[in-house]
Formats: C-alpha cells, sequence, structure tokens
C-alpha cells in the first residue's frame, strides 16, 4: 500500500492500541489493520430523485473494496436539491453547498487519516465538490455518479425536469391546456436519478470520464440499472489498485487533463456551470487555469451531440449510442484530446480508448459525424466588454440570431423579474438584467431557471436577451449570459444600469457592452452605495465573507 499517514496512525506499536481498540468495535479484526482504510462519501438522500439511488450503489462499492483487500468507512455528505429550490430563497444554499461537501469530505478523510476515498453523489454540485475534495487532499480517489434518471413520457414526448419549467411560461402565456400541463407535471421524473439531458450533472458526471476520475462509460447510465450498480463495484476495486500505485488525483488533475474536460463539455453541448466548477478545481489542484481558457477550447470543438436542453435526446439515449467514450475517441483522432493524460486505472486516456470504433454507429442521431456536427463551434462563449470586464459566460447553442441590443429591464433579484415576466411585462427585443444574485450578492449565485424557462414557454426565448451577476441552470437556453463579474454586490458595472439604457450582446464578437458614456458611469459609480447584506449569520454569512469572484470559480479557499 501506499506510503502516506495511515502507517503512523494505527500500525506502530504499542502505542496505537488505543486506536485499533476503537477500530474494533466497528468491525476490524487483527488482520485488518494492514488494509488500506478507504473512506466512502455517501450522498444517498431521498431528498431528491438524483440522489435517491445511491444507497444501493454505496453497498455494492463497500462489499467490492472489502473483496479487494481494502476496509471501507462510510460518512455522510449533504446534498441540496436544485430543481426543487429553484426560484425559492432555498436555491441561494446550492453553489454553497459544494463548498461545504468539499470541506466534509476533506475533514471526514484527513480526520480519520483514511488512505482513499470513493464519493458517491448525484445533485449537480455533488461532483464538483467530491473532485475539489479529492484535489485539496491528494489522496487516491474516484468518483462514481448516482446516474441519470430515464426519460418521463407525455403523449409521445419525451420529458425532463425543464419540460415542467418550460410549461409554466406556456400555461401561463395560454399556450398550454391545462391537461397537458398536469400531464407533464406528473411524468416528466417517473425513477430515480440525476435530470435527464445534458444538464449541470450530467455535463459533470461525463467530464469526469474526459478528466480521467471516474471510469469510462460510467457516467450516463441510468439509476435504476442494474449496470450502475455493477460500475460502482468496479470503481472501487480500480481505486484499490489506485492506492497499491500511489496514483493520487493530482497525477490525474493536469492543465491537459482539464482542457480534455472542457473539449467534452464543448462537444456535448454541456452546462455554463461547467466553466464555474473547473475553475474551481483547477484552483484545489493547483492548475494553472483561467475563464479565457475555455474559449480557447470553445473556438476548436465543435458540438457533436444533439442533446437537451438545446437539442433532442436525453442522458439515456447518449449512452446508448456509445456515450462518453466514443465523443472522446473522436475528440482523440482529431487532435483535441491529450491522449497521454494519466486515469484513475494506471492506464492513459488513448490506452482506455483503444477498443471505441473510430466513427458513432449510423443507426442513431445523438452522436453525429465530424464533417455534420449540430455546431461548427463549441456553446459556451466567454464574453467581455464595460459590463463584465472580467469575463462572463454565454451559452450560444440554439439560436438562429446571435446578437441583440435593447432596452435594459432592470430587476435586483430574480423573484422580482419572474413577477414582471409572469404578469406579461417583458417584451420582444428586451434585455433583462437581473443583479445582486452574484457569489456575494445573492448570495450563492441562484440558477435563473425559472425565468428563462418562462420566457421560452411565452415564446421569447429568442427575441429577448438576458444577463444576471448569477447563473443559469444546465436547462438553460437563449439569448442568456451569466457570471457577470464583477458583480453588483461590489458595484461591478451591472451595478450602475439604469432601467432604459441600451444593452449590446453580440456572441460573435464576444461583447457585453452597455451603451452608455464612461462619464456617466463614473458619475453613476460615485453615486452607488453598497447593498445591506441580505445574510449577518450563519453559513451563507461565512460565504459572502470568503467567497471569490465567478471569474476565479466563486471558491473560498483561495
Amino acid at each position: 500500500m501506499a506510503d502516506n499517514w495511515r502507517s503512523n496512525l494505527i500500525t506502530r506499536g504499542v502505542a496505537r492500541s488505543p486506536n485499533r481498540a476503537m477500530l474494533r468495535a466497528v468491525g476490524f479484526g487483527d488482520d485488518d489493520f494492514d488494509k488500506a482504510i478507504v473512506g466512502v462519501a455517501n450522498g444517498h438522500s431521498n431528498m431528491n430523485p438524483c440522489n435517491a439511488g445511491i444507497q444501493t450503489l454505496v453497498d455494492r462499492a463497500m462489499a467490492a473494496l472489502k473483496e479487494a483487500g481494502a476496509m471501507p468507512q462510510v460518512f455522510g455528505i449533504p446534498t441540496v436539491t436544485d430543481g426543487i429550490g429553484m426560484g425559492t430563497e432555498a436555491m441561494k444554499y446550492s453553489l454553497v453547498s459544494r463548498e461545504v461537501i468539499a470541506d466534509c469530505i476533506e475533514t471526514s478523510v484527513g480526520g480519520q487519516a483514511m488512505d482513499g476515498v470513493l464519493c458517491v453523489g448525484g445533485c449537480d454540485k455533488n461532483m464538483p465538490g467530491s473532485v475539489i475534495a479529492m484535489a485539496r487532499m491528494n489522496v487516491p480517489g474516484i468518483f462514481v455518479y448516482a446516474g441519470t434518471i430515464k426519460p418521463g413520457h407525455w403523449k409521445g414526448q419525451d420529458l425532463t425536469i425543464v419540460s415542467v419549467f418550460e410549461a409554466v411560461g406556456a400555461y401561463s402565456a395560454g399556450k398550454m391546456s391545462e391537461e397537458d400541463f398536469v400531464g407533464i407535471e406528473k411524468n416528466a421524473c417517473p425513477t430515480a436519478g440525476a435530470c435527464g439531458g445534458m444538464y449541470t450533472a450530467n455535463t459533470m458526471s461525463s467530464s469526469f470520464e474526459a478528466l480521467g476520475i471516474s471510469l469510462l462509460g460510467s457516467s450516463q447510465m441510468a439509476s435504476p440499472d442494474p449496470e450502475k450498480a455493477d460500475s460502482a463495484a468496479e470503481s472501487a476495486r480500480v481505486l484499490v489498485n489506485a492506492i497499491r500505485r500511489n496514483i493520487r488525483p493530482r497525477d490525474i488533475i493536469t492543465r491537459k487533463s482539464i482542457e480534455n474536460a472542457a473539449a467534452l463539455v464543448m462537444a456535448t453541448g454541456g452546462s455554463t456551470n461547467a466553466v464555474l466548477h473547473y475553475l474551481a478545481i483547477a484552483a484545489a489542484a493547483e492548475v494553472e487555469w483561467d475563464i479565457d481558457d475555455f474559449e480557447n477550447v470553445r473556438q476548436r470543438v465543435p458540438v457533436l451531440c444533439n442533446l437537451k436542453p438545446s437539442g433532442q435526446y436525453v442522458a439515456t439515449d447518449f449512452h446508448d449510442a456509445g456515450g462518453v467514450p466514443q465523443v472522446l475517441k473522436m475528440l482523440l483522432n482529431h487532435g483535441l484530446l491529450h491522449g497521454e493524460c494519466m486515469t484513475i486505472t494506471g492506464r492513459t486516456m488513448a490506452e482506455e480508448l483503444a477498443g471505441v470504433p473510430d466513427e458513432p454507429r449510423k443507426d442513431q442521431n445523438v452522436i453525429l459525424a465530424w464533417d455534420k456536427p449540430l455546431y461548427a463551434q463549441g456553446h459556451l462563449a466567454i464574453l467581455r466588454g464595460n459590463l463584465s470586464p472580467e469575463g462572463c459566460v454565454a451559452k450560444i447553442t440554439g439560436l438562429k440570431k446571435l446578437s441583440i441590443t435593447g432596452p435594459a429591464r432592470v430587476f435586483d433579484s430574480e423573484p422580482a423579474c419572474m413577477d414582471a415576466i409572469m404578469a406579461k411585462k417583458i417584451k420582444a427585443g428586451d434585455v433583462i438584467v437581473i443583479r445582486y444574485e452574484g457569489p456575494k450578492g445573492g448570495p450563492g449565485m441562484q440558477e435563473m431557471l425559472a425565468p428563462t424557462s418562462a420566457l421560452i414557454g411565452q415564446g421569447l426565448g429568442e427575441s429577448v436577451g438576458l444577463i444576471t451577476d448569477g447563473r443559469f441552470s444546465g436547462g438553460t437556453w437563449g439569448m442568456v449570459v451569466g457570471h457577470v463579474a464583477p458583480e453588483a454586490y461590489v458595484g461591478g458595472p451591472i451595478a450602475l444600469i439604469e432601467e432604459g439604457d441600451t444593452i449590446t450582446i453580440d456572441a460573435q464578437k464576444r461583447l457585453i457592452q452597455l451603451n452608455v458614456s464612461d462619464d456617466q458611469l463614473a458619475r453613476r459609480r460615485a453615486n452607488w452605495k453598497p447593498p445591506v447584506p441580505r445574510y449577518t449569520r450563519g453559513v451563507l454569512a461565512k460565504y459572502v465573507k470568503l467567497v471569490s469572484t465567478s471569474s476565479r470559480g466563486a471558491v473560498t479557499d483561495c
């Protein structure tokens, strides 16, 4: 086993007898003290479908760890349910939970001096929280995804949770019957598993295959299917081998492997949140990577997958069509993947992909041929301008028109904007501004799925722009720009916008511009006053004091 803390904690002589005595009480025998102690970070929860199927995976993984000669020790990690909290005060805890999860895993693994860690998670922040912790601690680790939900069905249409949010807008606009509205709500989520499009959970889990920290082919399996539990057991066996070979997260998480992950995100049409989370993962691993590196990847990588929210298909379709390994092999063949990167198996990415076909099967339309991509370039553009000098993130797939100039409709919170949308006060050509929802201002960068979905449901997704210092759900599409930095709470330019100002969003020029003179902005800045903090005690108040700007990943340990 690896030469690490464990030998100092329990294996050296009489002085360590008290440690061994306590471990005997939880099942250790004489022969177990020389085995690797492996933490199993268990995200099981019946609070949401994303995490409701995890316990079965944990049980299989723990049994496999024992069979492989390790001693598993399970501990719990929290989860926040984005789809349930969306549009409420509860959503403020979502991004905060990423840091809490990372801290919990670091505390448990460090406090018990474990030799490795297997993390099992489902909802959006489980993934980056787990890998941030692995990168910080640098003890051998692997991530096991809880699996995707199977699609719901209503009148021949595949459904995801985003279908419900969009139905709200359509029903309120009189474009949907009550029968269909209720039918979609009742049938959208038929099983356990994370949201079924290429939303944030599936984006991050699939990118972990590209990063090398999860097993190839494991990320898009359906949560209820037997192969998902089999994959958890195989992950446990691979982790024990990694501990024996002393393969650590920082051997895997490098600048090149993060570039591989970013390429996979672009090729699959993944979530804007990947930008935020990979900035944080890079910071934890002490890898040089900044927001403009995503733009460099975007310009070289086509969108190859026809996946929701802006495409047609769901994660289970993607898995059946060949999934992440097929896309990675295509990227490798065209010089857009670093095949020499190490993976958790101890083999390189190129070695892992050796048996994968060079081209996608012709009997499916989910993964497109290289010469017939959905889009010639990636979909997550980094914009700059006088509204966001640090950079911000625009999702530009599915749009016929890549620019808009229109009057600002300014709201100092997401609920205020949602009220205006539902009251039909937003018109084609408007540019909505939702501010004071950034890392510090929200706090916690709420996701704006409710207003963006309502706009789409009302038929305004193509004709209304929306900018925010908050975030977007992976299920969002439209003329939307998030992560505007510096944020309003610290006096960023977004705080200086006034109702009726004209704003330009131009994805082709990568521009976000407030069309107001510098002199006028200077006068407004002189009159601007910092807002009163929304929270003064507890975890949200702590977060406000610690969190960085979104252009650096909204991290708390910088």
